[in-house]
């Protein structure tokens, strides 16, 4: 292996590996990246079979991205002949007069400007969502927002599939290489890393809940917040009620972000709790799930959707990170215009081919095509140290 490249990536994960397939597929082929575990870890966020992918969001900074996201997984589907998005449809709920139907009003206004690109969405009463999905046990006040292209990302199928593509066009991958610090100067990037230094014309930062342990090497302390979250598995008996053709993914709208998916990867239903709340540094993290968050999940599913309770098959954690706000950073890291990074937020799964796309953009062009000034470092949230965190997506 050699020592100097023209790009390097630090990350393996689902952006790190899509910014070195992007960088490779526009022809850059002298590219590094360097992951400090073994390809396809489960320490990270980029494991596990599923993550929502939907065009329903919170607000039309990223709802002018889905249509580019879903083309980009199309490409990789294209190329590989595996299928990654499974579009099983998306069914938003909560009780009518809540916060969080007025959250489910929010969803409508994002996807009003896709209208005219062929992306339709349907308005459910509590009969007609008990009528198509009797799985549920919900209350006449229940009211349902549906969109048919809302589904399945297979997230670890995904990353594995931008390494290969990377590979493929001559990309070196160096696992086992933790990532120490990091300079530059006008002409280059040092990268000190466990196996010696490597230098390149650009870097691409894709380290996840690893960030904030790289950036006071740059100088640079952007208030980012670790949350440790879970997904559980429920070996439910009703298999064939949950299949991917009888019930769709679902995101309830309450008190708590509740959302699960059809039978997938595992013969069980997947449901979590968004935003757990349990705020931890990469010391204090643990790979043991909370029985006391598993059990919350189960007892809000033999509430509203009895027929997927079964025994606990597995529960998996991982670790967001999040900017105050919980919104992207898509950016140069200030005073560093050869180092571009990215923050996912925890929701970046479902955009991460097309994020590989505009990172690898900004590193080569300094720029993108794309609408990402909402992602830029030196908004309020990143500079303002009165700026009050809220880390729910769809507020």
């Amino acid at each position: 292996m050699k020592t100097t490249y023209d790009h390097i990536v630090i990350g393996a994960g689902a952006l790190g590996s899509a910014a070195a397939y992007r960088l490779a597929a526009a022809g850059h082929t002298d590219v590094l990246v360097l992951e400090q575990y073994e390809l396809g870890h489960t320490r990270g966020a980029s494991e596990d079979h599923s993550r929502i992918i939907r065009h329903t969001y919170h607000s039309p900074v990223y709802t002018a991205l889905t249509p580019a996201a879903y083309a980009a997984w199309d490409e990789v589907e294209d190329e590989t002949g595996l299928r990654l998005v499974f579009k099983v449809g998306g069914l938003d709920l909560a009780v009518a007069g809540t916060p969080g139907a007025r959250e489910l009003d929010t969803y409508r206004a994002s996807l009003a400007p896709l209208a005219a690109q062929g992306v339709t969405w349907e308005d459910l009463d509590a009969a007609e969502i008990r009528s198509r999905w009797p799985q549920w046990r919900i209350g006449d006040d229940v009211v349902g927002l549906f969109q048919a292209d809302g589904g399945i990302l297979d997230v670890r199928r995904a990353t594995a599939a931008h390494i290969a593509l990377a590979r493929a066009r001559g990309v070196e991958f160096a696992p086992g290489t933790a990532v120490l610090g990091l300079s530059s100067s006008p002409t280059q990037v040092t990268v000190t890393t466990s196996r010696g230094s490597f230098t390149a014309g650009s870097v691409v930062l894709c380290a996840a809940s690893w960030t904030p342990a790289l950036l006071p090497s740059l100088g640079v302390d952007w208030p980012i917040t670790l949350s440790q979250e879970q997904v559980s598995y429920f070996a439910t008996p009703n298999l064939r009620d949950f299949a991917p053709d009888r019930f769709p993914m679902w995101i309830w709208h309450g008190d708590s972000f509740f959302y699960g998916f059809p039978v997938y990867g595992e013969v069980a239903v997947k449901a979590a709790r968004d935003m757990a709340g349990r705020f931890v540094t990469q010391e204090t993290r643990s790979e043991l799930p909370d029985p006391a968050e598993t059990e919350r999940v189960a007892a809000f599913l033999r509430d509203q959707l009895p027929g997927a309770v079964g025994p606990e098959l597995v529960s998996k954690t991982c670790v967001y990170d999040m900017p105050p706000d919980r919104e992207f950073i898509l950016d140069h890291v200030p005073g560093h215009p050869r180092i571009v990074a990215a923050v996912g937020g925890g929701h970046a799964a479902k955009f991460a081919s097309l994020l590989g796309e505009i990172l690898a953009s900004l590193a080569v062009d300094g720029t993108s095509p794309h609408p990402i000034d909402a992602f830029r470092a030196d908004r309020p949230a990143l500079t303002d140290p009165a700026f009050v965190p809220s880390f729910r997506l769809s507020s």
